[in-house]
Parts: structure tokens; sequence; C-alpha cells
């Protein structure tokens, strides 16, 4: 009798745990993947920026970067024999580049102010995933943002002259530009937790690079002692590249400081942006 209850104890032992480890399972095969995740995190972050209109003002930007640039300095260039418009566009989409990327910081930090962070990192979510879905909906607005760019660009008479496989380079390295600047401005964004100062932290950089570099005037343009340091900082770098995509072909020699610089940058901001991410309000 003992050994007969022993082997029904021993039975039911091994059905409670067969109903465990099937319940387990079923829950397992229940939990969304980290791609479904992912994607249902970025149909919100797109459907978010629909809904507030920051894919119109993804448009209206490169308007304005545009209009502002290329007109006050126009006849300028034009009696110093350069074609203004050839010269000019890779700025303009650079700067909608950047403006991408103060948006992405500002969604950073409003996702982390309302508490949102928090609440998915009590959830059964892959740690990585809410970083991942707001740089994917970033490219959505930088794509909508170089489309505009180069539309108002050919309207002031900008044009790909190097064939198809650099204009392709051309947009490639631009949302790649965008993607990086973006990835950094979310680990600012979700750390200071104020859209408003993130913005203003953003934008002060954004302006002194851009107005200190090759992208406006050539390096000749620029006072002697001040000139090394506007050849060589980034914004001139990309806009040398994205120049020379555009017009006639880029070299390995032209472009692999601009590659340099963004791998750089890169390796400081992916662990920075993964870890204000993960990181415990």
């Amino acid at each position: 009798m003992t050994a007969t209850s022993a082997r029904v104890r021993a039975t039911d032992s091994d059905l409670v745990s067969g109903s465990s480890a099937s319940s387990t399972a079923v829950r397992r095969q229940g939990r969304p993947t980290g791609f479904v995740q992912w994607q249902v995190l970025t149909a919100r972050s797109v459907w978010t920026m629909l809904r507030q209109g920051e894919l119109v003002v993804a448009v209206i930007a490169p308007l304005i970067f545009t209009v502002g640039f290329y007109l006050p300095l126009k006849f300028v260039m034009q009696l110093q024999g350069i074609d203004y418009a050839q010269f000019l566009m890779p700025i303009i989409v650079l700067q909608a580049m950047a403006f991408t990327a103060i948006s992405a910081s500002q969604r950073a930090s409003s996702e982390s102010l309302s508490g949102l962070n928090t609440r998915l990192q009590t959830m059964p979510v892959v740690g990585a995933v809410p970083l991942l879905s707001r740089i994917t909906s970033g490219v959505v607005r930088s794509v909508v943002s170089l489309t505009a760019a180069l539309g108002f660009g050919y309207v002031i008479g900008f044009r790909f002259s190097a064939g198809l496989g650099q204009a392709i380079l051309f947009c490639a390295f631009a949302l790649a530009i965008s993607t990086m600047l973006s990835v950094g401005a979310d680990a600012i964004g979700t750390l200071s937790k104020s859209p408003e100062s993130t913005s203003q932290m953003l934008t002060l950089p954004q302006l002194i690079l851009g107005m200190a570099s090759c992208g406006f005037v050539p390096e000749s343009g620029f006072p002697e002692w001040i000139r090394p340091w506007v050849r060589n900082q980034p914004i001139s770098q990309f806009s040398f590249s994205m120049r020379d995509m555009a017009e006639g072909g880029v070299s390995f020699h032209v472009l692999w400081p601009s590659l340099i610089w963004i791998a750089g940058l890169l390796a400081v901001f992916i662990p920075l942006a993964l870890w204000a991410s993960s990181r415990r309000a």
C-alpha cells in the first residue's frame, strides 16, 4: 500500500509538473515577439506624428531652410561663379536631418516624462525595442523631410549629375547621418525629461556647427585662423562628401573622414542611448 501510494503521488506530481510546463509554454507562445513589439510601438509613434502634425512640419522645415539659405546669398555666390543651388543643397538636407534629430529628442523626452518608459520596463518588452521603435519612426520622418528637401532643391535648380547610383548613395548617406544624430538626441532627451530644454540644448550646437561650416560658403570665405576648424568639423566633411555625390561622384579620399565621424559618434551614442533607455527612473 505504501509503494502504491508513493507511485500515485509521483504520478500526480508529474501531471502537475506537466500542466505547469504546458501553461508556461502557452504563455510563452502567446507573448509577442520582439519583432511584433517593435512593429506595434513603431506604428504607435508614426501615428502620433501624423496626429500631431509632425510630418507636415517635416515638409515645411526644408522649405524654410531652402528659402532662408538660398535667397540671401544667391546673387553674391553667382558673382563668384558658384552654382549656389548645387553648393547649398547638402547643408539644406543636413539641417533638415538635424531638425529630425531634435524632434526625436523631444519625443524621447516626452515619453520619459509621461512615464511610458517606466511602464514598458515593467512589462515583458525586449529591452532595446522602445529605442529601436523611436529611431525607426525618426527614419520615417527623415525620409519625408529628405524627399521634401530634394523637391525644393530641384525647384531652385539643384540636380543630380553623377548618375542614379550616386543619387541613391546621397540619400542613404543623409539617412545614415540622421539616424546617427537621432540616436544621440534620443539619449539626451531620455535623460533630460524636459522637451523644451532638450530642444534648446540641441539647437545651439546645430546652429554653430552649421554656420561655421563649408556648407554655406567656401572655406576661403572664413578668416585664416578659423579655417582648419571649419574645414575639418563634421558638418563640413559631410557637405564635401554629399556635394561630390551630387556633382561628379565621391572618392574614398573625400568620403573616409565623414565615415570616421559617423562611426566615432555612433560608438559614443549607441551605448549612451541603450543605457538611457534601460535606466530606471
